[in-house]
């Protein structure tokens, strides 16, 4: 039987990082335990009057964060906060499927538009890999807001 995950991240701002990563993968953050947000509400705000309730001072309260698939099909994933930068490349990344089925050219125009989307959300482009059939058909490199290496295949 398969078990269920999540991904984490260490990160200097949980919140943001969250926030990328939501626009990046079309997450959501979930609402606090107990809280019914209403359709347009705004799970962080709901968050902030949460930690307010239980009186968790301000300092503390960008300690993590997590996004989650909307359609529960994907793993949720969580980000907390470390003292500590990043220091080296991540021996285990995410591949987001930019362009699945698609090849040749298109593929990689496809993978060129969403790089240009995710860079205006705050990521980074490192390099792109050409297709290299039939190994390879093609993918790009690049890092979120703090550095964390990804690809887009």
């Amino acid at each position: 039987m398969a078990r269920e995950f999540q991904v984490t991240f260490d990160a200097a701002d949980p919140e943001a990082l969250s926030v990328f990563w939501r626009d990046a993968l079309g997450y959501v953050h979930p609402a606090p335990p107990g809280v019914d947000l209403p359709p347009c509400g705004d799970p962080l705000a709901a968050w902030d009057e949460f930690l307010d309730r239980l009186g968790v001072p301000e300092a503390e309260r960008n300690s993590s964060s997590a996004v989650e698939d909307p359609d529960g099909r994907g793993p949720r994933i969580y980000f907390q906060r470390v003292p500590e930068a990043k220091s080296g490349k991540n021996r285990v990344h995410l591949d987001l499927r930019a362009a699945p089925g698609v090849q040749g050219e298109e593929r990689m125009m496809a993978l060129e538009a969403e790089c240009a989307r995710l860079v205006g959300l705050g990521a980074s482009r490192l390099r792109r890999s050409e297709p290299a059939p039939p190994m390879s058909h093609g993918f790009i490199v690049m890092a979120d807001p703090e550095g964390n290496e990804f690809c887009l295949d």
